[in-house]
């Protein structure tokens, strides 16, 4: 099954599961208790720490939940904060998920330094749930800005094409698995 965040973001190959790491939670949980998918494929948008660029594409079945205090050492948590579905020895961008949007740059940097490449909203409600379901899941993102004080007019000013791009990637991949 694929799944979007929906709201500004859906897609027409995709079921929306909502915006945000709870309502995606919720809405996963929703779904895997009455209908339990045979795998689950979240599309989406993601802001970039500074190595990936602006319309990359990146799959990653690994996520974080790292919040910016971490970084700086004002907190710590008793939970697992990186959980993964990655079975392969081949490395992932870990794909950190808040309900926050990072507009410093220089925290950003901070995020690189743990190895985690971009961030998305919803991607950890998704492993997690997939997680607790044993249900196989990943990502497909395209980047849409960095995460500096112009996240959010990037964001606007790409988002749609970035909705395009991850449309025509997703498509040709179906194919490609589809054809073999």
């Amino acid at each position: 099954m694929i799944i979007c965040a929906g709201n500004n973001e859906n897609f027409d190959f995709a079921t929306p599961m909502g915006v945000g790491l709870i309502e995606t939670a919720m809405n996963i949980t929703r779904l895997c208790l009455f209908d339990k998918p045979e795998f689950l494929l979240f599309v989406g948008t993601a802001g970039s720490y500074g190595d990936a660029n602006i319309f990359d594409i990146i799959e990653s079945k690994t996520a974080a939940n790292v919040e910016l205090a971490f970084l700086n050492d004002d907190v710590y948590t008793p939970l697992d904060n990186v959980i993964s579905t990655n079975t392969t020895n081949k490395k992932d961008v870990i794909v950190n998920s808040s309900n926050y949007i990072s507009t410093n740059a220089e925290l950003a940097k901070k995020f690189l330094k743990l190895g985690i490449g971009i961030e998305n909203m919803e991607f950890f409600s998704v492993l997690k749930v997939a997680q607790e379901f044993n249900i196989p899941a990943g990502g497909v993102f395209c980047v849409t800005n960095y995460t500096d004080k112009n996240a959010h007019e990037e964001f606007v000013k790409n988002h749609e094409k970035a909705k395009e791009l991850l449309a025509i990637h997703v498509k040709n991949r179906i194919k490609e698995l589809t054809q073999k």
